[in-house]
């Protein structure tokens, strides 16, 4: 993957932008500037090596539209006004078309304050946009030499901005001015020798184009350039037999005085029909001053060509037919291998159907999804795909969300409740309303944010590029070395030695170490999204792998995030029914979460409802209502407490009635208990929050309310721990609740009376302490907390704009036990990328080492050190898509 200048400019505080024109209002035209509204488009940019912007390597580009700068006096006083900024580098105003291009570092001014000095000069930017993103589809472009040409073509192609070039998906995402010539940047990529098989532009090639495309990417052992490979092999295997099998020494032709016999005539044949794709790749990268692998193989290949023909006697053309012949196998595995690590990100496009059955007027008509707008109402079939994110309007079915969430277990859906395009309709028939439009919805930004994630360079990628960079034209120094100093120096072989000099051409190449790297995110990244874990970039994948503790939310993460009745205690001879008739009474008008779980949970047990009148809510200490006619109260002990009664001696049972157990052992008199010290202290004690509910003379009983632990919450911090990580829960409540439930889950540690900006400091203390911490949390509430700590994972963000956005990963499904899977994934994906550096390095020192004692030869050199570890890096990171969250 390579990138150039992936850096959004964001607002901040820049320069002042209210500079005033010199020299008065007026410009010098003969007509004044008006000044109207503005707004300002500023995209990152392409920046030559040494250009100015503070001399910083990151400085980007924006283009603005001053319709107004029409002359060479606006478009000095616009550029002497911008020019005040700090960190801005080249301006280009350009007074023929109305546009001033500025390049700047971002870290020391925005789009924003060029904007604000533009109009401090008496000018407006135009509204409207003035520049255009589109990606282009190049499938040849699979390796880092290959995206290396691309960016050149690029860098010089009119009206292009910025470009971003990903070689493990095969697309370049160009930003463009509005008004560039969309053919003549696809005319510049082709002219780097990479064909364009399609745009996501309105110009994008039609719909059997793009098919083709696909039906050429599945193929490519049956691509043209195959063909040619086994075309060169079965010269090369003819030329092989006619001179070791058939001793054919005959001179079969003759060319410009120099003769040929019939296995090196095979063996030229094999090298120009092998060679053919391999020499024109190289003659782009010839032209591209580029020292890639293209150019490294085509030099060999020529060298040993023209030394045969030099050499008289001695002949190479063995070797030029080996190198084309196996270089051209090694591109097509290479190909094959880009193509899986491909296919796992296209799965996830597929997911979503193209077309949906759309109810208009009464009637069913089949359409194109993107044709569907917000508020249509479209069929879903048993066995169908869901097509749009929506609300059920009528039917109800199980809906399996694996697609979305990674659930194993299909849910059921009815009338209300959301589904997620791409999600499959299992049973029943469903009627939907579209609440997003195409491209909007849930799918597309995960599939939209995967293929960002491959902009984010991890730290092992840029250490591999710098490293890269270093090491081809050290090793093509070593290879002239090779070949020319023994011959020179001490009157060695010089044919032996060139051939040497040849091979250590072809581990010149660093095509599988760079792309060690970048094969195992996206390997890692669309695994994870399959299984319900969206990930926004190599970086986060690499830091969650290394985390040493995590941070976990209490509220809605280790518990449900809903209050549940966990205990009636019935008093005065009161049965459980009696208890949660008077309260749901008490609480059927309350809006307090407590009230409403206490009459969800007396519904869902059947309990009948009483005629309540005269309700009151006593703010910070309960209600009270009269129930048929009689007044009922409750809320804390503490307002019990206020009432008069005498909580440390409650009758709990009535006359004649057996005692509990518990009663025996906590009382000293008959059928009484102690609410005080014992029962309600004990309730609390488990994190429970108690209610009492009762008349103005008797206690009726307790109600005990908590939001209860997740059922995987233990099984989950325990995996965590075994692992090796610390776990510490955050949370707002007090010390005894957070205690119950710490020593419930199991956690190492936990904060308790935490606010937002508390929760910040407590993981900033173990960051402190750790070094590195995940912080989970709802993403919302926790943004702050989630932005502080090294990475931050919501939970339950699917259908959750906010949580996918701010989040730097996110569990679609509201599920705590994909945490460990998520660090088993990350964890095992550094230890992948490490193998695949380290590897593909020791396997071409060693060979390159046994070169000059010839115990590696070309053919070698080729299929260990350039096929075969671009086929073993690549197969390793596809080990990642085999870890499975139930494992």
């Amino acid at each position: 993957m390579s990138e150039h200048d992936g850096r959004d400019p964001g607002p901040g505080d820049g320069a002042d932008a209210s500079t005033d024109p010199p020299d008065g209002d007026n410009c010098g035209c003969d007509d004044a500037c008006e000044v109207g509204g503005a707004s300002a488009s500023g995209v990152p940019g392409e920046t030559e090596p040494g250009d100015s912007a503070g001399e910083s390597a990151g400085a980007v580009r924006a283009e603005f539209s001053v319709p107004d700068m029409d002359c060479a006096s606006c478009a000095s006083k616009v550029e002497t006004s911008v020019r005040k900024l700090d960190g801005v580098g080249d301006i280009d105003p350009r007074a023929t078309t109305g546009r001033l291009v500025v390049e700047y570092d971002p870290d020391r001014t925005t789009p924003d304050d060029i904007r604000g000095n533009v109009e401090g000069a008496g000018y407006a930017v135009e509204d409207g946009p003035s520049t255009r993103e589109v990606s282009f589809s190049v499938p040849d472009m699979d390796c880092a030499s290959c995206a290396g040409k691309v960016e050149h073509a690029l860098r010089g192609a009119s009206g292009v901005l910025s470009y971003e070039t990903r070689p493990t998906t095969g697309t370049a995402v160009v930003t463009l001015a509005a008004d560039a010539d969309l053919d003549a940047v696809v005319s510049a990529i082709e002219a780097a020798g990479y064909e364009v098989t399609g745009t996501d532009a309105d110009e994008a090639p039609d719909a059997d184009a793009n098919a083709a495309a696909d039906g050429e990417r599945e193929s490519v052992w049956r691509s043209t350039r195959a063909v040619k490979t086994w075309v060169s092999g079965g010269f090369l295997a003819a030329g092989i037999a006619a001179e070791y099998l058939f001793g054919l020494e005959l001179v079969v032709a003759s060319v410009l005085g120099v003769s040929f016999t019939a296995a090196e005539l095979l063996y030229v044949l094999g090298a120009a029909v092998g060679g053919q794709a391999i020499l024109r790749n190289g003659y782009y990268s010839a032209k591209n001053r580029s020292l890639d692998i293209d150019f490294l193989m085509s030099t060999a290949i020529l060298s040993a060509v023209a030394a045969s023909l030099i050499s008289g006697p001695t002949s190479l053309y063995f070797e030029a037919a080996t190198l084309a012949f196996l270089f051209s196998v090694s591109e097509l595995l290479e190909r094959y291998s880009m193509d899986r690590t491909r296919d796992s990100l296209r799965e996830l496009m597929d997911l979503s159907p193209d077309e949906a059955t759309v109810l208009r007027d009464g009637v069913e008509t089949v359409v194109p999804v993107e044709e569907l707008v917000v508020g249509d109402v479209v069929a879903v079939k048993p066995g169908e795909k869901i097509p749009v994110d929506g609300t059920v309007v009528e039917g109800d079915s199980a809906v399996n969300q694996a697609p979305i969430t990674g659930e194993s277990v299909p849910v059921d859906k009815a009338d209300g409740d959301e589904v997620f395009a791409g999600t499959v309709n299992e049973a029943g028939y469903l009627e939907v309303r579209v609440d997003s439009a195409a491209g909007d919805d849930t799918l597309s930004r995960i599939v939209s944010m995967v293929e960002d994630a491959q902009a984010n360079k991890t730290e092992r990628e840029q250490f591999v590029e710098r490293f890269s960079s270093y090491y081809t034209p050290l090793m093509v120094v070593v290879a002239v070395a090779v070949a020319a100093i023994p011959p020179i120096a001490f009157g060695l072989d010089w044919v032996t030695w060139f051939v040497y000099g040849i091979t250590m051409l072809v581990l010149a190449c660093p095509c599988a170490f760079v792309i060690s790297t970048p094969v195992s995110v996206v390997s890692g990244i669309t695994s994870a999204a399959k299984n319900g874990v969206l990930i926004k970039g190599g970086t986060h994948l690499e830091a969650m792998g290394s985390v040493e503790a995590v941070a976990v939310d209490k509220t809605g993460t280790l518990t449900k995030g809903e209050l549940t009745v966990t205990d009636v205690v019935p008093l005065n001879g009161n049965s459980e029914a009696d208890v949660l008739r008077c309260a749901r009474g008490l609480e059927a008008r309350s809006e307090h979460p407590i009230g409403e779980a206490i009459v969800s949970h007396a519904e869902g047990t059947g309990v009948a409802a009483r005629e309540v009148d005269d309700f009151e809510s006593v703010t910070g200490k309960g209600v009270r209502a009269d129930l048929d006619g009689v007044p009922h109260f409750a809320g804390k002990p503490g307002f019990f407490e206020e009432l008069g009664f005498d909580l440390e001696h409650v009758h709990v049972t009535g006359p004649g009635e057996a005692l509990s157990a518990e009663v025996r052992q906590l009382c000293d008199r008959h059928g009484c208990l102690n609410l005080v010290e014992d029962t309600i202290p004990r309730l609390q004690s488990e994190g429970k929050t108690v209610v009492v509910v009762g008349t103005e003379d008797d206690l009726e009983g307790v109600v005990a309310v908590a939001d209860e632990v997740r059922p995987d919450a233990r099984e989950t911090v325990a995996k965590l721990r075994e692992a090796g990580l610390s776990v510490v829960m955050l949370t707002g409540d007090n010390e005894g609740t957070a205690r119950a439930i710490a020593e419930q889950v199991g956690v190492d540690d936990f904060r308790a009376g935490l606010l937002p900006e508390d929760k910040v400091a407590a993981v900033e203390g173990l960051l402190d302490e750790y070094g590195s911490v995940a912080m989970v949390g709802d993403g919302i509430n926790d943004a702050p907390a989630l932005a502080t700590a090294t990475v931050g994972v919501a939970m339950g963000a699917a259908g959750t704009d906010t949580a996918l956005e701010t989040a730097d990963i996110a569990l679609m499904a509201d599920d705590l036990s994909k945490l460990p899977y998520l660090y088993e994934l990350s964890h095992r994906a550094n230890g992948v990328i490490r193998q695949n550096i380290w590897a593909s390095l020791a396997i071409k020192a060693v060979l390159a080492v046994g070169v000059p004692f010839g115990y590696v030869s070309v053919a070698l050199a080729v299929l260990a050190g350039d096929a075969g570890m671009t086929m073993g890096v690549t197969g390793n990171a596809m080990r990642l898509a085999r870890i499975r969250p139930d494992e």
